[in-house]
């Protein structure tokens, strides 16, 4: 295996690898164990529909319906026709490369032979993978309970050759053509494949592993725009050392503070500029943001342990047991994935609003200790950051609106059978809005603490190295800072696709070292 080729096993994959194919289009192969436990399945399956006895998913119908016994002349229609129906999605379409976890999901559990799926169609949702398609999905359609079960209908109808997909080339056309266009034959389904592709949580679980890789990143760049801002205030990085921390071990609260101590080293800002202005603590938005950023940390961990067991796992309804039974249960509600996709946008959201806090405090002449109204360079001719803020403190009431639970909400369906869902579809697609408000919410706190940083240096004062590093490469990557003869708005743009881009940590790191 190469570092562009993702092989799937029966044994579950792993969080690189699902960002490796949904962010970096890795090929996908199905491993000779894999193949063998598909067919191994499939027999099991096979012997079962030719009895008369009724068996779930096999010779039935679904949900409320599954009291139906189904005629062998009948059954192809029956996987044919939940696919159909179940593609009821509606909405804007749902990002590329949701779509494509999504499916890689989807293709894990069927390749573990727990499903009964045939080998040539789990190749063939390698071969619509490979070939770059990607169905069209919808914002709207997945109660995270019997699986993402809208979501995943419309990445089924693709492979049956049916509804519409995108292809390579960004064009969206009708799925036949597309399948056609790379030599892939479209599958005709057999009993139990359409209700295999359709009950999973994977839709759920490739946004839980896309958010917590962009959150470690955004918590990083978080301690490093939280130390800007002590250093700009003329805080003490007393706070942040490790005996303080090591009495209360919260392994998280312990990293951001040797973050943060570690980009003020060598700051002649911190510490001894407080006699002009005796202060005898700092504000808790510049003294408690290890334990915020902390606490936001070890909630992180927590969140990758769920995703980490979620990966592991085979989720279906019936499922093929190594014993030759097949057992309908409950592994497809969402509940475990939707508690920690609302768990993490209720520390996004706590991050964000001490950000903001912090950035109001450097705006502030009556709390900046001397830096000027706003940042401006001529205030009251230049309004300087002001707006800045108020943007930032939206982006903040916003994520406070998003940091409601979707999971604490159910609504019964399929009259009355599947009475209790988890929406954990819901908590992942608001969790995307809260990641991509907290890029933001931080990109305004660099911008404002480089610009207060630089009006220190002004003043005769000698900023940290790692600062210095963090304002030459955000310069460098033609994000201005005011001036006075530039009355242009902020580059608040230009700073967040900085931040996105994992930049100011790299920036800093050649000072620092590695950080958590």
């Amino acid at each position: 295996m190469d570092m562009h080729t993702v092989v799937v096993g029966t044994s579950g994959t792993t969080a690189q690898d699902v960002i490796a194919v949904a962010r970096g289009n890795a090929r996908v192969e199905l491993s000779a164990a894999a193949v063998s436990a598909l067919a191994a399945a499939r027999e099991i399956v096979e012997a079962l529909a030719a009895k008369p006895e009724p068996v779930y998913g096999v010779s039935t119908g679904f949900g409320a319906l599954a009291s139906r016994h189904i005629s062998p002349e009948l059954r192809a229609q029956l996987q044919r026709n939940i696919v159909r129906s179940h593609a009821a999605g509606m909405g804007p379409r749902v990002e590329r490369e949701v779509v494509r976890a999504l499916m890689f999901l989807r293709l894990k559990t069927v390749a573990s032979g727990h499903t009964g799926v045939r080998p040539e169609v789990a190749q063939t949702m390698a071969d619509v993978l490979n070939a770059g398609i990607t169905p069209v999905v919808h914002e709207y359609g997945s109660l995270g309970c019997s699986g993402d079960l809208a979501p995943l209908s419309h990445c089924a109808l693709t492979l049956m050759g049916e509804g519409d997909a995108e292809g390579p080339d960004g064009t969206v056309r009708p799925a036949g053509e597309l399948l056609a266009a790379h030599g892939i034959t479209p599958v005709e389904l057999r009993e139990k494949e359409g209700l295999a592709l359709l009950n999973g949580t994977d839709g759920m679980l490739g946004m839980l592993v896309m958010a917590l890789a962009d959150l470690r990143s955004l918590y990083t760049s978080a301690d490093i725009t939280a130390a800007l801002s002590l250093e700009a205030l003329l805080g003490t990085d007393k706070v942040l050392a490790p005996e303080l921390h090591a009495i209360r071990p919260h392994p998280g609260q312990g990293a951001s503070a040797d973050n943060m101590l570690r980009v003020l080293a060598g700051s002649g800002l911190t510490g001894h500029h407080q006699d002009d202005a005796p202060r005898v603590q700092d504000a808790y938005s510049v003294r408690c943001a290890p334990q915020v950023n902390g606490a936001g940390r070890d909630t992180l961990a927590y969140a990758a342990t769920v995703a980490d067991r979620e990966l592991a796992s085979s989720v279906d309804n019936p499922v093929v047991l190594p014993d030759g039974r097949v057992e309908s249960n409950g592994n497809f509600h969402g509940a475990p994935v939707a508690y920690v996709l609302d768990f993490l946008a209720i520390v996004a959201a706590d991050l964000g609003s001490i950000a903001e806090r912090r950035t109001d405090r450097l705006l502030d002449k009556n709390r900046s200790h001397g830096l000027p109204p706003f940042l401006a360079d001529d205030p009251g001719v230049d309004s300087g950051l002001m707006i800045a803020q108020y943007t930032q403190a939206a982006l903040v009431s916003e994520m406070k609106r998003l940091a409601v639970p979707a999971s604490a909400d159910s609504i019964p369906s399929s009259a009355m059978q599947e009475d209790h869902v988890s929406m954990g579809w819901s908590a992942a697609r608001k969790l995307r809005t809260a990641v991509d408000n907290l890029a933001r919410i931080v990109a305004v706190e660099l911008y404002a603490a480089t610009r207060a940083v630089e009006l220190r240096a002004a003043q005769g004062l000698t900023p940290a190295p790692a600062s210095l590093a963090a304002i030459e490469a955000l310069r460098a990557a033609g994000v201005e800072g005011p001036g006075p003869d530039r009355f242009l708005s902020p580059d608040l743009a230009a700073a967040d696709a900085f931040v996105r881009a994992g930049r100011l940590v790299a920036a800093v790191e050649p000072v620092t070292g590695p950080l958590a």
